[in-house]
């Protein structure tokens, strides 16, 4: 890949300095997200690495099989934390059969210790915070993040402070409290927190996951794209649909593919990335349809709050990684969430909260737009449980009908019931 070069002695694993994304400039493996020659983003540079198939299958049953990839110091299972990743990919053949598909995977995250993907990125960004010297590790989040980084506080032993928008999901607010760190609420929206978050960040010695440990924290994400390929024997899908928030997600799915064809861990194989969003919030998605390289930020309004960023960071990155694979980003509306919700869970006993409505409804909507080959082999990212986002389908998820304790009544409800 264009980030890896030969040199001597590696600091942080196999990663040697952090890079612009834009300029190619690189600087030491601090905590830094900005380029101080054209302030574009920082990413993760790496040395040319060797790795084989036997080494990761022999590794522990978590994300960090895939250790030597990531920029941590070595022995990172081994530290006090949360173990995320390995999560199962579900063969979808009842999802498939109703949306006249061939082959359909779901990538269940639901399955991580605090049920979401980003229990992963967080992993990558204590491990940094950490080895810094940071006490105090700190987000800016719609939910799931929150919950990721106080748990994992909590299990490392070291403090937490997240920044959440008062209106997130309830379920979202007592997943974090539990923990017993400082979560803070604000009046506004997502990018009003990350704006205040911005602001703290350069005032107190805090480790924030997705400011100044941002690099390393967007890394953990690749650990998704490396299971998918191992998980599927060593192969990769013909097409990806990814939810798409900050657009990170995405983008770091996109870099493991290629980083395991460039390793020799898996056959070259043309593949598509896809991108889904909430109408309410389509950033990235307009600007695609309108062929725009620039997205222009919008005020969110959608029940897919954890998808809910006006001004995505990533969102530039993200439409590149779709045009150079040859694939598509589209938007749903808060219905057809629901809809995408309740078939994923009626034909596959899978539960997503909102953003893997998303995904499943933009799946189904590309296939009906003849975007996505019904042949193709596809996996479909569910990023989060739907415990968490009750309030969407609660109001048409209620029983079937409700009877005394007598066995007549039953008999008569239930010839008449349509369940």
């Amino acid at each position: 890949m264009t980030d890896q070069i030969d040199t001597p002695a590696p600091s942080l694993g196999a990663a040697y300095a952090l890079k612009c994304r834009e300029c190619g400039a690189t600087t030491d493996l601090d905590a830094s997200y900005a380029c101080m020659e054209c302030f574009g983003p920082l990413e993760v540079a790496y040395t040319t690495r060797a790795i084989t198939r036997e080494q990761i299958e022999a590794g522990p049953g978590s994300m960090w099989r895939y250790e030597a990839l990531l920029p941590v110091e070595p022995g990172a299972s081994s530290r006090p934390g949360l173990q995320p990743g390995l999560t199962r990919l579900v063969r979808a053949d009842n999802l498939a059969a109703a949306l006249g598909a061939r082959a359909v995977w779901v990538k269940d995250d639901s399955g991580n210790p605090t049920h979401s993907f980003k229990d992963r990125v967080v992993a990558v960004a204590l491990e940094n915070g950490r080895r810094l010297g940071y006490q105090t590790i700190a987000c800016a989040s719609t939910g799931n993040l929150a919950n990721a980084v106080a748990a994992a506080a909590a299990r490392a032993g070291l403090a937490s402070v997240v920044f959440v928008p008062s209106n997130l999901e309830a379920g979202k607010i007592i997943t974090t409290a539990v923990y017993d760190g400082t979560l803070v609420a604000i009046d506004g929206n997502y990018d009003d927190v990350n704006r205040l978050c911005s602001e703290i960040a350069s005032n107190r010695d805090w480790g924030f996951v997705n400011v100044n440990l941002r690099p390393y924290y967007a890394e953990g994400s690749k650990t998704v794209g490396y299971e998918i390929a191992e998980q599927l024997g060593w192969r990769l899908p013909d097409a990806v649909v990814s939810p798409v928030a900050s657009g990170s997600l995405l983008t770091k799915v996109d870099k493991a593919f290629r980083e395991f064809v460039e390793l020799g861990l898996v056959a070259s194989h043309d593949y598509q990335v896809f991108g889904a969003q909430a109408t309410g919030c389509s950033p990235v998605s307009r600007a695609f349809q309108d062929g725009h390289d620039v997205i222009r930020p919008v005020k969110p309004d959608t029940i897919a709050k954890s998808l809910a960023i006006g001004n995505p960071a990533d969102g530039p990155y993200a439409l590149d990684a779709v045009r150079r694979t040859g694939g598509a980003i589209a938007d749903v509306s808060d219905e057809e969430i629901v809809e995408g919700i309740k078939l994923l869970a009626r034909t596959e006993g899978i539960f997503a909260e909102t953003a893997g409505g998303v995904v499943v409804a933009t799946y189904r909507k590309l296939l009906a737009q003849g975007l996505i080959d019904p042949q193709a082999e596809v996996v479909l990212l569910n990023t989060g449980d739907g415990l968490k986002t009750l309030d969407a389908v609660a109001p048409t998820s209620q029983p079937t009908f409700t009877i005394s304790a007598s066995y007549d009544d039953f008999e008569a409800n239930y010839s008449g019931a349509t369940a």
